[in-house]
């Protein structure tokens, strides 16, 4: 969905676990609050409220006085920090350029299973939802390119995952594939993502909580707080394609011929990955 804020509100009344917000900067006289507001804090991210692909998100990995860290070191002044703010504000990284609020929130401590293969940032992994079933995934890994996002516009990379096992296949970046990470050098094959089951089920109950037939679920897998609803996509991106080596469109289609689906979300997820598995696999 466009609004993030939305989102999360309505995240928390269903029952999905998300990133903890710290604070939302509506108007620009707030930004002179901003010491007050982040004293608590050590890291923290802040990304528009209704941007789209990444930009606009920053990073702060850690602070000394009014002085903020980004991922690959930089140095951000609070006066900096303000402006950034104050760009979001004004609708800079918004769809249409309209303004905008500025959310801050907890920053993603990611698991360790992506230490060998994500340069310095926060793995996500990217569902694809139709009528309620996860029919397609990859895991997005952040490269030096893409300053530790994991954004594929931004330069990280796209990896497939087996709907049923959970384990990842060969990777595409910049429309290349590729069996290892550009940066660290490491496989990303055949990686097992934890929670697996968790993340198809909480995807698939984000379709529950939004109403829409075909979403795009973002989820993070935190050190210690497990699997997190990031986001929810009204108009994902087809590159998931590329990552799996598979067309969603048959996918989709088998799926809409489908006489019925399930209510529960487990079962929803569950007839997914028979689908997935069978003969007539997507």
């Amino acid at each position: 969905m466009d609004n993030k804020l939305l989102t999360k509100k309505l995240a928390e009344d269903f029952g999905i676990a998300i990133p903890k917000l710290y604070g939302v900067v509506e108007i620009e006289h707030q930004i002179e609050e901003l010491s007050s507001l982040l004293y608590p804090y050590q890291e923290f991210v802040v990304k528009p409220a209704h941007g789209s692909g990444g930009e606009g998100i920053l990073i702060i990995s850690g602070r000394s006085h009014n002085h903020y860290r980004k991922l690959n070191g930089e140095i951000v002044t609070a006066e900096m920090l303000g402006h950034h703010i104050s760009n979001i504000l004004s609708g800079m990284y918004s769809l249409g350029g309209l303004p905008d609020k500025a959310l801050i929130e907890y920053r993603i401590g990611f698991d360790p299973v992506f230490e060998k293969i994500s340069y310095q940032g926060v793995p996500d992994i990217r569902t694809i939802v139709f009528r309620g079933l996860p029919v397609m995934s990859m895991v997005r890994l952040p490269t030096r390119l893409s300053d530790g996002k994991a954004n594929l516009h931004q330069g990280a990379i796209g990896v497939g995952i087996d709907l049923c096992s959970g384990r990842t296949s060969k990777g595409v970046w910049h429309e290349d594939l590729i069996d290892t990470h550009p940066d660290i050098g490491h496989s990303i094959e055949d990686l097992q993502i934890p929670y697996w089951q968790d993340v198809l089920l909480y995807s698939a109950r984000c379709q529950e909580m939004v109403g829409l037939d075909y979403i795009g679920v973002d989820m993070v897998l935190d050190v210690d707080l497990g699997p997190l609803m990031l986001e929810i996509n009204a108009r994902p991106g087809i590159s998931i394609q590329l990552a799996n080596k598979k067309g969603l469109l048959s996918v989709l289609h088998k799926v809409a011929a489908l006489d019925a689906i399930p209510e529960s979300a487990q079962q929803r997820v569950s007839l997914a990955q028979r689908l997935y598995d069978s003969a007539l696999t997507f």
